[in-house]
């Protein structure tokens, strides 16, 4: 799905989501959707094919240096 207006790439794994669900490490997690532009998705695509490190994988670290960002300058 594309939407030409935002120059970005939807990208809708299960419509009925989320839902939460068991990771390897125990903790729920929940499938989320987002819009991005498409030149940096398929920088994403590209650099997990090179470093053999999963898209969704490098998703949960920018969400973790982000949180940690924001927490370290007094935001809930």
């Amino acid at each position: 799905m594309s939407d030409s207006n935002l120059g970005t790439t939807a990208v809708d794994f299960n419509a009925e989501l989320p839902r939460s669900v068991r990771a390897d490490d125990g903790k729920d997690v929940v499938s989320t959707h987002v819009l991005v532009e498409e030149d940096k998705v398929e920088k994403l695509r590209e650099l997990s094919k090179r470093t053999r490190v999963a898209q969704s994988e490098y998703l949960r670290e920018a969400v973790d240096d982000l949180l940690s960002k924001y927490k370290k300058h007094g935001a809930p």
